[in-house]
């Protein structure tokens, strides 16, 4: 398999059907981007859409992540996001393609460290991260959904 990894910068309608074909492969709970949303996400200076092209199947997008770098008192941090890999090409090295791109990405933008999350019952993606040298941390989690003002 022949994976070029790609930093999105430009919306295009190719990117917009790989979304849509992806993010629900990822959540059933969380409907697909829109337009605007991505246009959003890639002009964003703190976050970068990463897409993997199979060179062999015309350089059709088969996986994606996010990265998200932001600044803080303490330093560069970086956050993996939303990892897909087309269910018909897992087990082929695309995911960790695109996570090793992410970290040496955001390893030269000055991220001390890099944060994800993963269910337990995704074996075969918490097995990689372990691989790629992420370790799991003793930490809480919390997640709060802000109320809607009235």
């Amino acid at each position: 398999m022949n994976i070029e990894i790609e930093d999105i910068q430009k919306v295009t309608e190719e990117v917009i059907d790989a979304m849509n074909r992806l993010i629900p492969q990822l959540s059933s709970a969380h409907p697909s981007p829109s337009i605007l949303d991505l246009e959003k996400i890639v002009s964003s200076p703190c976050t970068a859409l990463l897409v993997a092209r199979d060179i062999n199947q015309n350089n059709k997008i088969v996986g994606s992540l996010a990265l998200v770098l932001y600044r803080i008192p303490t330093g560069v941090r970086a956050w993996i996001e939303d990892v897909v890999v087309d269910q018909d090409e897992r087990k082929k090295g695309i995911g960790q393609a695109l996570n090793r791109f992410a970290m040496d990405y955001a390893s030269k933008r000055g991220a001390h460290s890099i944060n994800l999350t993963s269910r337990p019952n995704r074996k075969a993606a918490n097995h990689l991260y372990r691989n790629l040298g992420f370790k799991k941390r003793e930490t809480n989690v919390y997640r709060c959904i802000p109320l809607q003002s009235e």
